[in-house]
């Protein structure tokens, strides 16, 4: 095709013509046809992209468990450095407070540049300025016996010094686990894990300041058909909020798998039809689950648990080639319809 069009259009206008000028015309052509095929090519190439899932590209690697119990996390940049926050909690189902703490690590030199929160554990965390907003659940005792006070804000502004603070209590005999915290146009909001009225499920709290929060009273959800949600992460690109969450195992699929949902209210969810976001692959276990994301340098990082859910477990990374908002919006192609479910109670 492309020999017809370079060969026959410049005979087309060629008569009477000198040969520089052909020779002009001739180049004029080749990179005009050249360009519109380029057009053509990306036009389509987009086109194909935005009618598939997402591609999000699991990287070769994982952190080391060696000296650590890699679960829960939240990677974030502070002024100009890159860091991840995480928990150490030895002991599986019999896990004592007094054993575990939360560290800070630097993600380009992979030292540790802070250790904080003594009996402290399902870490989350928000930068707000000069300000890290750590948020984590106290407990004595984590297992078959719990025992916990409720979700603590850690607070620095240097990663020495902390201030901590009570934030969300337990209700009506509840436990309480994961939470991430997220700014929208009225101030923040948190999603928060609890185990009623569905093991597992999440519920809602607002905030002007990050200190004082009140809980959204009637919404907790449950999923679909009142079922297993867990540890959710949760962002807000206006109108929507997004929340990225465990699902319990669905037949075909490899284990715990992480389901993505959009709401404008917290009441009204939309099911991305891509779902599920992340599905263990090989060496990953049985389990993606505990997702928290970064953006960086124009591309989005998910930080996902693997392993088992009860001996063994690590963090990997999945890359998606764009921003976080874009990164949302592309779980939830246009013209289609979604399953909706609803957290009203």
């Amino acid at each position: 095709m492309n020999e017809i069009i370079l060969n026959v259009v410049p005979r087309l206008v060629w008569a009477g013509k000198t040969e520089s000028e052909h020779d002009e015309y001739s180049s004029w052509c080749k990179t005009l046809t050249m360009l519109t095929l380029l057009f053509f090519l990306s036009a389509f190439t987009a086109f194909s992209q935005n009618q598939g899932k997402p591609v999000l590209t699991k990287l070769p690697f994982a952190f080391s468990g060696e000296g650590r119990t890699p679960m829960e996390n939240t990677p974030f940049e502070c002024g100009n450095l890159l860091l991840i926050v995480a928990n150490y909690r030895p002991g599986g189902a019999e896990a004592k407070g007094k054993d575990a703490y939360l560290y800070i690590d630097d993600l380009q030199n992979g030292m540790e540049v802070a250790r904080f929160g003594e009996g402290h554990s399902f870490v989350s965390a928000f930068v707000n300025g000069n300000e890290l907003n750590v948020f984590a659940l106290e407990f004595t005792d984590f297992g078959r016996v719990m025992n916990s006070t409720g979700i603590d804000r850690l607070v620095s502004t240097d990663l020495k010094n902390w201030k901590t603070e009570k934030v969300i209590l337990p209700e009506d005999g509840e436990h309480l686990f994961n939470s991430s915290v997220c700014r929208d146009d009225k101030g923040y909001v948190m999603a928060y894990e609890s185990d009623k009225p569905v093991q597992f499920c999440f519920k809602f709290a607002r905030s002007n300041d990050l200190s004082k929060w009140e809980k959204v009273d009637g919404l907790a959800f449950t999923g679909e058909k009142r079922e297993y949600s867990a540890c959710p992460v949760i962002r807000y690109f206006a109108p929507y909020y997004y929340v990225i969450y465990l699902h319990s195992k669905v037949q075909g699929h490899n284990g715990w798998i992480s389901y993505m949902a959009r709401s404008k209210d917290l009441e009204t969810w939309e099911l991305s039809p891509f779902n599920p976001v992340l599905e263990a692959g090989a060496g990953e276990g049985k389990n993606n689950s505990d997702v928290d994301i970064l953006e960086y340098q124009g591309k989005t990082y998910l930080y996902y648990a693997t392993g088992d859910q009860e001996t063994w477990g690590t963090i990997r990374t999945a890359q998606f080639n764009g921003t976080e908002r874009v990164f949302f919006e592309s779980y939830f192609p246009k013209d289609t319809t979604f399953v909706q479910v609803s957290a009203k109670q």
